[in-house]
């Protein structure tokens, strides 16, 4: 990257976007950080920016010649809205776009998996990271930090299955090495952390770290599908208790070495980053 290089990093206060942009801001390139509300991001220009206001895009996209992309949350067809984006995104000079979609999601596949599938033909420099759930889902204001803050559980209907968590941390990581490389990855990238572990190894996990009992609660997919539809359309709390029964049927049970080969460092533990953000919590 140059000096004049600027990252237009979508949904820039979110889980990944804040910590993409904070990694860029540290090692000195120029971000504009869009959110909702323009909510200010330290050392960068922060913008508004909603996928269902096009009137807010052409000003987020002023400048910026590459782009980290968050869906929109809750929306079971993000290609409807991201697609035009992207178009209008290349004809004002974005070259680069690194997409955030999920390890659950094949190129083709449902929700972002389209998306995925239209990027190269859309930019000549794209990646799109595909990370296992994250480990922040436990600790930060996720469905299931906010059960175990309450009232010790974390339901699911995952079974024994076992998933590969993966740190926000070093999403974000690999984000700017995909954003700022010399080279772009044209590829998706499969997340990890450094082990596949089942959702009772988290609840026991947490609770050595925390000191306090958290337990996990096996539910039937039609369970989970009914809980999650009191908080969003059915089709997607649909598409989520599938993931979690795919869980169970071992689709996450798997490792990879991306973060240890794009940063040079092993990805981050559950522990490691139960500790960190257990304490940073209270």
């Amino acid at each position: 990257m140059t000096a004049t290089d600027t990252t237009l990093v979508i949904g820039a206060t979110g889980t990944t976007g804040s910590r993409t942009a904070a990694q860029l801001i540290a090692a000195g390139h120029r971000v504009k950080a869009a959110s909702r509300h323009a909510t200010p991001v330290p050392g960068a220009e922060s913008v508004r920016f909603d996928w269902n206001d096009p009137a807010s895009h052409a000003a987020a996209l002023g400048g910026a010649d590459r782009v980290y992309l968050i869906p929109p949350l809750g929306d079971a067809d993000p290609a409807s809205v991201m697609l035009p984006f992207l178009r209008r995104a290349r004809a004002v000079g974005v070259h680069r776009a690194v997409l955030l979609s999920s390890s659950a999601i094949p190129e083709g596949g449902p929700a972002v998996g389209a998306v995925h599938q239209a990027l190269p033909g859309l930019f000549d420099e794209w990646a799109v990271l595909r990370p296992s759930w994250f480990m922040q889902n436990f600790t930060s204001n996720h469905a299931h930090a906010q059960s175990i803050r309450a009232n010790g559980t974390i339901q699911t209907a995952a079974g024994t299955g076992r998933v590969g968590f993966v740190d926000a941390d070093d999403i974000a990581a690999v984000a700017v090495r995909a954003l700022t490389g010399d080279q772009a990855h044209n590829t998706d990238l499969l997340l990890t952390g450094p082990e596949a572990l089942s959702h009772d190894d988290i609840a026991t996990t947490i609770t050595e770290v925390t000191g306090r009992p958290v337990v996990h609660h096996r539910l039937a997919f039609e369970q989970m599908r009914d809980r999650l539809t009191a908080l969003m359309p059915l089709e997607f709390a649909e598409m989520l208790a599938g993931m979690d029964r795919a869980i169970a049927e071992g689709a996450e049970d798997r490792t990879t070495d991306t973060v240890q080969r794009l940063t040079g460092r092993p990805p981050h533990s559950f522990r490691a980053v139960a500790e960190r953000e257990m304490a940073r919590n209270g």
